[in-house]
């Protein structure tokens, strides 16, 4: 048997229905702040994502999927979606358009690392990419928005934490101070640390590592380096979560592991997942259009990882999606034919109908399925319904029946739905 290969899976018509209640919600809420779908290709050019995330990141060094087309060109299964929209914006010169450019997406995302719970190799992204403003307004009402979403789908039980990284006037001043801390610690760390001294020290706050973490929490946070445009633009963004309400803590350890991020950086985390217990993240990136050769514009956003939402969400979220709202029970080779033009109709007029056809399957047998199914109403074709062009409808919230004329059909369900 073939199975699928190791860090995939197969998403099952019993849980879709909680994805597709999460994308649904994520579409509705992120159009009403004014965001727009964007769909990027699956495989982008290797450089995009060496240039975008950074050469010497743990995704690019180790992680991701890169193989030679047949022309020997190196492409890259997307591990992220922030350097593809980049890149989009970019090519179709969509700085032209006037205002803010607001987008979002939905979409498989290609990592190599080591399966586990709510991770997986090909895994699934919901984000939004802000360009055009550096306003800590941008930063604070696109948070505003993620947390209402989370609220929408039933996660109250949230926590969002915030740093600045800085930017390029101040993060160098932190890095020589942080590099001062780390050298004389450099043997008691490991080995990806050592590396990433050399490449970017910041990404040391990331490491699993107990007795390095250990190392980490005496090291020297940049909030103290902070230069006063960026500490402004903090307190900004902070002071704008406080006047909408949203339950926050400032976490001067906090980074992210890529690259491009400035000034604004933060997580989402919930209880429940583990000792991984973050949810999603996201940041400021002011340099990242100019780095790959666009325009010198702004940017802000976050990406969510659908699996590990999924996977939070309560147990009753989405449990009516997929029932059907009409079940027909037909008896007899005449009640199927009926059952198959009732089943039309209804369908034409925008109900969800479900009709099995199964030989010799009694009435009681496809009301337990109709009851299995959840579905709303079940309409019952047996001998006499066909004889006199009548149906009978059974409501299943609680077992009532009626026997009306065929014609007479969608106009009566539409009063059971409205009653």
């Amino acid at each position: 048997m073939i199975e699928a290969p190791k860090g995939t899976r197969d998403i099952l018509p019993d849980e879709i229905g909680r994805w597709q209640f999460v994308e649904e919600c994520a579409r509705q809420i992120f159009e009403r702040y004014g965001f727009k779908e964007i769909r990027t290709p699956i495989f982008e050019s290797t450089e995009l994502f060496a240039r975008g995330i950074g050469a010497g990141s743990d995704i690019v060094a180790k992680e991701m999927y890169t193989f030679p087309d047949r022309k020997g060109r190196s492409l890259t299964l997307r591990p992220e979606n922030t350097a593809p929209v980049a890149r989009a914006f970019i090519e179709h010169q969509m700085q032209r358009a006037p205002g803010l450019q607001r987008l979002y997406y939905v979409g498989p995302m290609f990592r190599y690392e080591r399966p586990q719970k709510g991770r997986t190799r090909q895994f699934h992204q919901i984000g939004v990419e802000v360009f055009g403003s550096d306003h800590p307004a941008v930063d604070a009402e696109t948070l505003e928005m993620l947390m209402s979403f989370l609220g929408a789908l039933g996660l109250n039980d949230v926590e969002l934490a915030l740093n600045s990284v800085g930017d390029g006037v101040c993060r160098p001043v932190y890095r020589k101070a942080l590099l001062a801390y780390l050298e004389p610690r450099r043997q008691e760390m490991c080995e990806d640390c050592r590396r990433r001294m050399v490449e970017n020290p910041l990404r040391c706050f990331d490491c699993k590592v107990e007795a390095d973490r250990a190392i980490m929490a005496g090291a020297p946070t940049i909030t103290d380096y902070l230069c006063d445009a960026c500490r402004e633009h903090f307190q900004k963004v902070t002071g704008l979560l406080r006047a909408y309400g949203i339950r926050h803590r400032v976490e001067p350890r906090l980074v992210r592991g890529l690259d491009y991020y400035r000034r604004t950086s933060f997580e989402v985390t919930l209880q429940g997942l583990g000792a991984q217990n973050a949810l999603l993240g996201g940041g400021r990136y002011d340099g990242l259009l100019a780095e790959l050769g666009g325009p010198d514009l702004p940017g802000f956003g976050f990406a969510i990882g659908e699996e590990r939402l999924v996977m939070s969400l309560p147990a009753d979220a989405a449990a009516s999606r997929g029932a059907p709202e009409v079940f027909i029970a037909a008896v007899g080779e005449p009640g199927v034919e009926r059952a198959l033009l009732i089943a039309r109709g209804l369908r034409q007029a925008g109900r969800q109908v479900q009709l099995e056809p199964l030989p010799g399957k009694s009435l009681k047998a496809q009301l337990r399925r109709a009851n299995d199914l959840r579905a709303r109403f079940v309409l019952i074709l047996g001998d006499g319904e066909v004889r006199d062009r009548a149906v009978t409808i059974k409501r299943m919230s609680d077992g009532s029946q009626e026997t009306i004329a065929e014609d007479r059909l969608e106009a009566r369900l539409g009063e059971m739905t409205r009653a």
